[in-house]
């Protein structure tokens, strides 16, 4: 009987594992890295330098932004409903310690993914959520971009507790858009990483690795 119970155990358990969702978004490979979109960030004097490489973990996207500000985004549909958390491993080996970033002069990032959702005809309507890494604030922060409104800056980590250490971390996006935007989300239209210390002049070097979304 108790070999029996342990069985049903096991099989709940597997069914439970197996009934969770994940999309992954990028795979951070040399051919991924020549089809995703570069966008330069306007005025700012450098692209940043992005390339791949593997550890035990897999393939990264290794950014080094030397006063420099470029992204690189993907148009990709997510469905918000079924996979509503991003998860995020990343790495901040050299950061933007000192700046104020919700400020103009020090809006820099190390390392932030955009989740964007188009609610508009033209790009600069779009509502944006911008995940960072930050150098100066604390998990759990959040502020407006002092460039738009329309997208928030939301601090997942911080390396005033984790520098140059590899950390993941969750977040749900339908509920963040619904608390940051007030705005009801079902679906993500893209997403883009990027590196930028076009403001402050700065050097950052940061990594990026297994960015997915999950129904758990």
């Amino acid at each position: 009987m108790k070999i029996i119970l342990n069985i049903l155990i096991i099989a709940i358990f597997s069914i439970k594992l197996s009934s969770a969702e994940e999309l992954q978004v990028f795979d951070f490979t040399e051919t991924e890295l020549t089809e995703l979109q570069v966008r330069k960030v306007r005025g700012a004097k450098n692209k940043t330098l992005y390339t791949v490489g593997t550890n035990d973990k897999g393939n990264y996207l290794k950014a080094v932004a030397d006063n420099a500000a470029s992204g690189l985004g993907k148009e990709i549909k997510i469905d918000l409903d079924k996979t509503p958390f991003i998860n995020i491993t990343w790495k901040i080996e050299k950061d933007l310690s000192g700046i104020k970033e919700n400020t103009k002069k020090g809006h820099d990032f190390a390392a932030r993914v955009f989740v964007i959702k188009k609610t508009g005809a033209t790009p600069l309507s779009n509502r944006a959520i911008n995940y960072v890494f930050s150098s100066n604030n604390d998990v759990g922060s959040n502020f407006s971009s002092p460039y738009t409104k329309k997208s928030i800056d939301n601090v997942l980590a911080s390396t005033k507790v984790n520098l140059n250490k590899w950390v993941t971390v969750k977040a749900n996006v339908k509920e963040d858009f619904k608390r940051l935007h007030d705005l009801e989300v079902n679906e993500l239209d893209g997403l883009a990483i990027m590196s930028d210390t076009d403001n402050s002049k700065m050097k950052s070097v940061a990594y990026f690795q297994n960015i997915y979304f999950s129904s758990e």
